[in-house]
C-alpha cells in the first residue's frame, strides 16, 4: 500500500515579494548627496534688508527735515531760553574764508575775572549752564562758546561754485532762478531793454549753490577760540577745557600764553568721550540720534550714567539736527591725534601757566589709570579728583564749580593791558572801513548841522564812538540775538 505524503513546497517568489520588503531601487540604492544652500543666498538678503532700512531711515529723514525756523519752534523750551540768553559772532578761519556765527552766553560782571568754558565734540553751551550761573553768582565773569559745528553755532555753510552741470542740475538752477526773481522776471526784462535777458540767465545758472558741512581742524578750532576771545576783549583769561577741547586749544595755548591766566583740564582725553564712530556707521547712527532709548543707552555706557531726560533729549535734537552729526564726526576725524599731551606741557609757554586736572575716580579703571598719566605729564597741574563720570557737569555742577573758583581766586589778580598784542590786519582793515564811512557821515552831519541847527547835532551824537561801533558790527554783535 503505497503513502502518497504532500512536501509543503517553497514559498513562490510572489509571495515571498509581499512578505518581504521591497528591495531599493539601483537609484535608490545609493546614498542621497545632502543638498547644500548657496552661501550667497543669506548676503543676498541680509544686503537687501540694510539697504531697505537704510533707505527707509533717509526718507524719513529727508521728510522731517525742516527750515531753520522750524527747527527752532520745535526744539524743547529750555533750550530755546538757553538760545535767548546768548549772543552771536562772526569769525573767519582764513582770509578769503566766509564768516560763521559762533554761538556764545556769558554771566557775571564784567570787571571780574575771566573765564571761557570750551566743551568737547558732541557738547554746547547749554551743557554747562548750571556751572555758568554758579560761577558768575561767585563773582566771576563767564562766557561759554559753542564751537562751530556744535550747539547753536554754524554747523554748515552755502558756498557759491561755478562749472557746468548736467542736465538735471540746470533744470534744478532754473527753477531756482525762477523762484527768486518770479514767472515773469525775462518777460519784463524783455519789455524793458527790448530783448532777452539770455547773459544773465546763463551767469545765473553757471553758478550753484553748495552746502558744506563745517568740518574744522584743530588748528582751526583754535583760531576761532583766539577770535572770539579777542572780539569779547576777554584777555588775561582762565580757560576751562572739557573732554577733547584740549587738542583743539593746545595750539592757541602755546601761541597765546602771554593771554592765559589758567587752565583748568576737565576728563580731558585725546579722543571724545562721545563714540563718534558710533554716529558715522549707517542705521547704527539712524537709530542711535532717532531713538532716545538708544542714545541713551550709548551715552550711559560711554560719557555717563547720571544724566536726566530732558538734558539727554537736549543734547540729541541739537547732534541730530541741522546736519550736527555730519559736523561732529567730520572735525573728529580731523583732531590731531599725535598730539602729546606730555611734550606740549614741557614747553617754555605752557610749564609756567597755572593749571589743575579734575578727573573722574569712579568712572572706570583705565579712565583713572588715564588721569594719573596726564597727571604726570603736567606735573605743574594740581590734581583733583571729582565723583562723576566723563561728562560731570550735569551732576557734579556745585563740586566743579566751587573748585574752578576756588582755583582762580587763590591766584594773583588780572592785570589787564588796553593794547597787549597788535591788532590783526583783517581786523584792522574792517576798523579802517568803518573809520572811513564814519568819516563820511561826519561830514555830512557837520553840514546838517549848519542848516538844521539841533537835529543835525543829535545825529551825530550816534557816532560818538566810531571805533567801537566798527569793532563790534565787525563780528556781528551789533545786532540783536535774534537777527
Amino acid at each position: 500500500m503505497a503513502i502518497i505524503t504532500e512536501e509543503q513546497e517553497p514559498d513562490s517568489p510572489k509571495r515571498q515579494n509581499i512578505s518581504e520588503p521591497p528591495k531599493p531601487t539601483s537609484s535608490s540604492s545609493q546614498n542621497p548627496k545632502p543638498q547644500t544652500e548657496n552661501p550667497f543666498a543669506f548676503w543676498f538678503y541680509f544686503t537687501v534688508t540694510v539697504s531697505l532700512i537704510t533707505l527707509l531711515f533717509s526718507f524719513h529723514s529727508s521728510l522731517s527735515s525742516e527750515d531753520p525756523k522750524s527747527w527752532f519752534l520745535s526744539l524743547p523750551g529750555s533750550l530755546r531760553q538757553h538760545y535767548s540768553n546768548g549772543r552771536i559772532i562772526k569769525v573767519q578761519t582764513g582770509p578769503n574764508q566766509s564768516p560763521i556765527e559762533v554761538f556764545f552766553v556769558e554771566h557775571g560782571a564784567s570787571v571780574a575775572e575771566n573765564v571761557v568754558i570750551v566743551h568737547g565734540l558732541g557738547l554746547s553751551s547749554y551743557s554747562y549752564r548750571d556751572i555758568i550761573r554758579s560761577l558768575g553768582s561767585k563773582g566771576v565773569r563767564v562766557v561759554a562758546v559753542d564751537l562751530p559745528g556744535n550747539g547753536f553755532s554754524d554747523k554748515s555753510k552755502v558756498e557759491i561754485v561755478e562749472g557746468e552741470v548736467g542736465v538735471l542740475g540746470r533744470l534744478r538752477q532754473a527753477y531756482d532762478l525762477i523762484q527768486e526773481k518770479g514767472v515773469f522776471w525775462a518777460f519784463d526784462q524783455m519789455v524793458e531793454t527790448g530783448r532777452a535777458p539770455y547773459e544773465e540767465i546763463e551767469s545765473q545758472l553757471l553758478k550753484r549753490k553748495s552746502v558744506k558741512v563745517i568740518e574744522l581742524s584743530s588748528e582751526e578750532m583754535g583760531k576761532v577760540l583766539g577770535q572770539v576771545i579777542e572780539a569779547l576783549g576777554l584777555a588775561s583769561v582762565h580757560l576751562v577745557l572739557h573732554d577733547s577741547a584740549l587738542n583743539m586749544g593746545a595750539s592757541w595755548i602755546l601761541d597765546n600764553s602771554r593771554s592765559v591766566r589758567s587752565v583748568t583740564l576737565i576728563d580731558t582725553g585725546l579722543r571724545s568721550a562721545l563714540p563718534l564712530w558710533a554716529l558715522d556707521i549707517p542705521v547704527i547712527r539712524e537709530v542711535i540720534l532717532g531713538f532716545s532709548f538708544a542714545y541713551s543707552r550709548l551715552i550711559g555706557m560711554c560719557c555717563t550714567k547720571e544724566i536726566g531726560f530732558s538734558e539727554l533729549e537736549a543734547h540729541r535734537v541739537l547732534l541730530k539736527g541741522r546736519g550736527g552729526r555730519k559736523a561732529v564726526v567730520g572735525m573728529g576725524k580731523r583732531l590731531n591725534y599725535s598730539f602729546d599731551v606730555a611734550e606740549w606741557g614741557a614747553l617754555d609757554g605752557i610749564k609756567d601757566i597755572p593749571m589743575q586736572l579734575l578727573w573722574s575716580s569712579h568712572w572706570s579703571n583705565e579712565w583713572t589709570e588715564e588721569g594719573r598719566r596726564v597727571a604726570e605729564a603736567l606735573p605743574q597741574a594740581k590734581f583733583i579728583a571729582h565723583s562723576s563720570g566723563r561728562w560731570p557737569q550735569g551732576n557734579a555742577t556745585d563740586e566743579l564749580a566751587e573748585t574752578i573758583a576756588q582755583f582762580i581766586s587763590s591766584l594773583p589778580k588780572s592785570v589787564r593791558q588796553v593794547e597787549e598784542e597788535p591788532i590783526p590786519e583783517h581786523i584792522q582793515k574792517m576798523l579802517d572801513e568803518a573809520k572811513a564811512t564814519d568819516h563820511h557821515h561826519d561830514h555830512h552831519d557837520h553840514h546838517d548841522h549848519h542848516h538844521h541847527g539841533n537835529g543835525g547835532h543829535g545825529h551825530h551824537g550816534s557816532h560818538a564812538h566810531p571805533q567801537g561801533g566798527g569793532y563790534m558790527d565787525a563780528y556781528g554783535l551789533g545786532h540783536g540775538w535774534g537777527s
